[in-house]
C-alpha cells in the first residue's frame, strides 16, 4: 500500500492491474518522484494539520510507501516520533533511508503489514493518524476507519486524504483528435477504480460520505480542505517526466477500452519522435486537487 496523489498514481494510476501482484520494489522510484512533485501540495497540508493538532507525541502514517509523506510529516512536527506504517518492506527501506538522509532518523521507525490489523502492534496510541489514499485499497473502509479511530489517544486526529479532482495535463484541444481527452480518459479511470474496488477481499460498497463514516467511527468530523497542485506550463522535466509516466500507464492499463480516435491520440501523445508528443510539446501542465478529511477522538 502506498501513496499515491490522484486515481492516476500508484498513485493512482493503480497500476491497472492486480495491485497484489505489484513489484514494489520496482515502482519505488517512480512513487517516490510522484510523491516528491507533489511537495508543494502536501507543505500545504501539513501547515494546516499543524493548525489542527499540536504537538503530537506519536504520528502515525498508515499506508507510507516511501515515506516521503511520514518525512513530511516530521518535518512539520519536530518534537513527534513519527512510524511509517506498509505492507510492502522494499518501500519502508526507502522510507527508512530517506529519514536518514534528512536529519529525522532518530525519531523515525517503520512497522510493516497489513492495514489496518499491523496498528495493533503499535506501541502507544497515535496523536495523529494520517491515512493518504490508503483507505480505498481496503475492501470494508467503514472498519477500516473504526480500527484507525481505535488507535487514536483521546483528542487525538484522523487526517484522511481521500477524494479530490482527476489530474489535468493538457488544454482541452491539443491539436489533433476529438477535444476532451482527458476527461474521456477520467471516465475510463473512474471504471477501473470501480472494478478495483469490487474485486478487493472482503469489499462493501460504500457512500463517500467521509464525514458521516468519520462519525460513525466514533470520531467528530473537524475539517476539510481541498489543496491544489499548480505547476503550469512551461513545465519542468520533473513533471514532464510524471505526465509522460501517467499517460503511460493509462495506455498500458485502459487503452484497449479507448475507441480508434482517441486511441491514436494517446499514441501520438507518448510517441517520444513526435514533436506534439507530451515529451516536447510546450503546453503541458500538473493541475491536481486533493482533499483532507480530519477527524477528532474526543474520548
Amino acid at each position: 500500500m502506498a501513496h499515491d496523489d490522484n486515481h492516476r498514481q500508484h498513485q493512482h494510476q493503480h497500476h491497472h492491474h492486480d495491485h497484489t501482484d505489484i513489484d514494489w520494489n520496482e515502482m519505488a522510484p517512480l512513487l517516490e518522484a510522484q510523491a516528491e512533485l507533489f511537495t508543494p501540495l502536501y507543505e500545504h497540508t501539513m501547515a494546516w494539520l499543524a493548525k489542527r493538532q499540536t504537538e503530537p507525541g506519536l504520528i502515525v502514517d498508515a499506508g507510507s510507501g516511501p515515506g516521503v509523506i511520514a518525512c513530511l510529516l516530521a518535518d512539520t512536527f519536530p518534537g513527534a516520533r513519527v512510524v511509517a506504517v506498509d505492507g510492502s518492506e522494499p518501500l519502508l527501506q526507502r522510507a527508512r533511508a530517506r529519514a536518514e538522509r534528512l536529519g529525522v532518523a532518530d525519531r523515525f521507525s517503520t512497522l510493516a503489514g497489513e492495514l489496518p490489523d499491523v496498528l495493533g502492534d503499535l506501541d502507544y496510541p497515535a496523536d495523529l493518524l494520517w491515512a493518504g489514499r490508503s483507505l480505498h485499497h481496503l475492501g470494508d473502509q467503514r472498519a477500516a476507519l473504526a480500527a484507525f479511530a481505535d488507535r487514536l489517544a483521546p483528542g487525538g486526529t484522523l487526517a484522511l486524504q481521500e477524494g479530490g479532482l482527476p489530474a489535468r495535463f493538457l488544454p482541452r484541444d491539443i491539436g489533433f483528435g476529438r477535444p476532451g481527452l482527458q476527461a474521456r480518459l477520467d471516465a475510463l479511470e473512474a471504471e477501473w477504480f470501480a472494478a478495483m474496488r469490487a474485486d478487493l477481499p472482503g469489499s462493501v460498497a460504500e457512500t463517500e460520505d467521509w464525514p458521516a463514516l468519520l462519525t460513525a467511527a466514533g470520531l467528530r468530523p473537524s475539517g476539510t480542505r481541498s489543496f491544489l497542485l499548480d505547476l503550469p506550463a512551461p513545465t519542468t522535466d520533473r513533471a514532464r517526466a510524471y505526465v509522460v509516466a501517467s499517460l503511460t500507464r493509462i495506455r498500458e492499463g485502459v487503452g484497449d477500452h479507448l475507441d480508434a480516435d482517441d486511441r491514436a491520440a494517446l499514441d501520438r501523445l507518448l510517441d517520444p519522435d513526435d514533436k506534439a508528443s507530451v515529451h516536447h510539446r510546450p503546453d503541458v501542465f500538473v493541475l491536481a486537487v486533493q482533499t483532507v478529511y480530519t477527524a477528532v477522538r474526543t474520548k
